[in-house]
C-alpha cells in the first residue's frame, strides 16, 4: 500500500462537490488515512506550489487556492500515485476521460476541481506539508 496527497479545491467545495468526489475516490479503492479542511493563506500556497513560481499561472494559482477552504486527503491504496492521476483525469476538464472527477466536477483548466500529487517523492513532500506524521499514522 501506499499513500499520496489530493486537495479538493475551493471550486469543488463551494460548488458542494465533496461527496461525489470523495464516494469517487471510495469506489476506486482508495481509503482515506487522513482528512483536513483548512483555508489557505497566500504564504502557504506559495510554498506549496513555490516549483512553479516562474510560471505565468503561478500568481492566480496562488489566489484560486486561497479564495475558498480546501479539503486535504491523504489516501490509501496500491499504486495510489498513478491511480489518483488516472481517477481524477486531465488538468483540462474538456481532456479528461468521461468519469473522470475532473470531467464531472471541473469547471475548466484553471478551477479544477482536485489536485494530486504527481509522484512518489512528491507525495511525500506534499503529504507533510499537510499531515503530521502522527496524524498519517492515524493518531492524530
Amino acid at each position: 500500500m501506499s499513500l499520496t496527497l489530493a486537495i479538493i479545491k475551493p471550486d469543488a467545495v463551494e460548488g458542494r462537490k465533496v461527496g461525489p468526489i470523495l464516494a469517487r475516490l471510495e469506489e476506486e479503492g482508495f481509503r482515506i488515512r487522513a482528512a483536513k479542511f483548512l483555508r489557505l493563506d497566500p504564504d502557504q500556497a506559495g510554498a506549496f506550489y513555490a516549483i512553479h513560481r516562474d510560471r505565468p499561472f503561478y500568481e492566480p494559482l496562488k489566489t484560486f487556492m486561497t479564495s475558498g477552504p480546501v479539503l486535504a486527503l491523504a489516501l490509501e491504496r496500491e499504486d495510489a500515485v498513478p491511480r489518483l492521476r488516472e481517477v481524477i483525469g486531465a488538468t483540462d476538464p474538456a481532456e479528461a476521460e468521461a468519469g473522470t472527477i475532473r470531467a464531472l466536477c471541473a469547471e475548466n483548466k484553471e478551477r479544477n476541481a482536485i489536485h494530486a500529487s504527481d509522484s512518489e517523492e512528491t507525495a511525500r513532500w506534499e503529504l507533510g506539508f499537510f499531515f503530521s506524521t502522527r496524524e498519517l499514522l492515524g493518531g492524530a
